[in-house]
């Protein structure tokens, strides 16, 4: 896991207030099922359903930029046991 999306699991982050239109029908289930999910109202649930899928792309730009690369690599003629050491090597770091 990346720094990046390590310290956008912190709890203690900054945060800022914005403004968001968003239809009615929306934030009254958005109401409705935040406390069946355990949260304390919607907003928590915005910030949980927009956190979720921003770690999920931001986790597919790493591995395809890291796809981009071993085939670069590739390309150069490295071999694939060394471009899979070399990434299991950073991902440990990363770690």
């Amino acid at each position: 896991m990346s720094e990046r999306i390590r310290k956008r699991l912190r709890k203690d982050r900054t945060m800022t207030t914005i403004s968001m239109r968003l239809p009615e029908d929306v934030i009254n289930d958005l109401k409705e099922i935040a406390p069946v999910l355990g949260f304390s109202g919607y907003q928590p649930l915005i910030r949980a359903y927009i956190g979720q899928g921003l770690r999920k792309d931001l986790a597919r730009m790493e591995n395809s930029q890291v796809q981009v690369l071993a085939e670069s690599l590739r390309r150069h003629g490295v071999k694939d046991d060394v471009i899979s050491e070399a990434i299991a090597e950073a991902r440990l770091r990363s770690a």
